[in-house]
């Protein structure tokens, strides 16, 4: 089958984009040559779903070096760039995605990208992995292993083994050091501000913010609206991290009580109807609500659709609320993720890391073929290793090595 993009003629902008996010990406561009080189991936088809944007198109022209036959598709509808996707089919990959799908175009274009029988599945938030097993159970005999990139993908993997349903290796590259302790914290922190502030151009500074989660996505969230000046609330289900949120500088209550105060909202937290319709019953004029968990479930984004007096569009990506006693909330993205739909995503130095872990796990697979017996596998540490020793190379920073004598003190049981 051939690609489904929305204009081809759109490349020339794509290949711009995907040009400037290589230049900022010398983890990837090192890995292109020895991909290159090397071609690990000769002969195999690799099934891709991740945001389609220009970092991830890089991704997937360096899997493609490496020998890989690629087929690509988005891991959400208001996330892919039509030009980035146009690029990539123009450089000879096969693409099925485009933005602002429906949800009947979207599942068309997993299935599409599934039909070819791939070898190593990339998913971002388990989509992929989820229809493979429930629609075309058939071409699981192909699959070595895949990787999954968010912590939302995890939990659907780790849900799937408890019910002995996962049936082949999944690297779990969310869970990496190099990946969730910069991605996670401040690609997020950084890509969620960006998507607010281009979209609403209001100040931060002043307002009341209130972030529901503080994992790791939840804390650079929270941190970096402290650093543009907000008071920061902290809603969580997690006693620890409630204290850690606390002792990091923030006040922390139920999302009940935060809602009757809060002017921006962001939700991180992974799980459906975090702010509801009670919630919204106590919500001033003028709240602002977003989510940068995977889905668009966080915010119960349905049921204020029902009972909403009154909505209109109020700027672009801005829908607007009208509530009893002429309340109006405004939702970004539709509730979908806020740094893709209403902005281009983390950083390009961000994805670098991530990236390169996606690609040397992609490797690890590869390289290991039939080796691998359980479902659920961590990212080896060497692959941890190499990715933050190339990226300290790369921003031009040493490091301290133990001496022989330091080693055998601390492997020493008489210290």
């Amino acid at each position: 089958m051939s690609s489904e993009i929305r204009d081809i003629a759109l490349a020339p902008s794509g290949h711009h984009k995907i040009e400037w996010v290589k230049r900022n990406m010398p983890l990837l561009n090192s890995l292109e040559r020895d991909f290159s080189a090397e071609k690990p991936f000769a002969g195999m088809r690799v099934a891709l779903s991740i945001h389609l944007e220009a970092k991830t198109a890089y991704l997937c022209k360096v899997l493609a070096a490496g020998g890989a036959e690629m087929y690509v598709t988005g891991s959400n509808p208001l996330s892919t760039q039509d030009d980035v996707a146009a690029a990539l089919v123009e450089d000879g990959l096969e693409v099925h995605a485009w933005y602002g799908a429906t949800t009947e175009e979207y599942e068309s274009h997993i299935a599409h990208v599934l039909e070819h029988d791939c070898q190593i599945i990339i998913d971002d938030g388990g989509d992929l992995v989820h229809m493979l097993h429930t629609r075309f159970p058939d071409k699981i005999a192909h699959v070595i292993g895949g990787c999954e990139e968010t912590t939302t993908g995890i939990l659907r993997l780790r849900a799937m083994e408890r019910a002995g349903e996962l049936r082949f290796p999944m690297v779990m590259v969310n869970d990496a050091d190099c990946k969730h302790l910069f991605d996670n914290r401040y690609g997020t922190g950084q890509s969620v501000w960006d998507g607010i502030n281009r979209t609403t151009n209001l100040i931060v500074a002043g307002k009341q913010v209130v972030v529901a989660g503080y994992g790791w996505c939840g804390k650079g969230t929270a941190m970096r609206a402290k650093g543009l000046g907000a008071r920061v609330i902290v809603t969580e289900v997690d006693p620890v991290r409630a204290i850690e949120a606390v002792m990091d500088g923030f006040d922390v209550m139920p999302m009940r009580e935060a809602a009757k105060v809060g002017d921006f909202f962001v939700t991180v937290t992974g799980c459906a109807g975090v702010i509801d319709e009670e919630d919204f019953a106590v919500m001033k004029d003028g709240a602002i609500l977003c989510n940068a968990g995977h889905f668009d479930v966080e915010v119960d984004v349905a049921r204020l659709r029902e009972i909403a007096l009154e909505s209109c569009e109020m700027r672009n990506n801005i829908m607007g609320y009208r509530l009893p006693g002429d309340r109006w909330v405004y939702v970004l993205g539709e509730g979908r993720l806020v740094n893709l739909a209403c902005g281009d995503g983390h950083p390009a130095e961000i994805m670098d890391m991530s990236f390169a872990i996606q690609a040397l796990s992609a490797r690890y697979l590869a390289e290991h073929r039939g080796q691998i017996s359980e479902k659920l596998i961590k990212v080896p540490a060497e692959v941890d290793r190499e990715v933050a020793s190339r990226k300290l190379a790369f921003l031009g920073k040493s490091i301290d090595v133990l001496t022989e004598e330091q080693e055998r003190y601390l492997n020493s049981s008489a210290l």
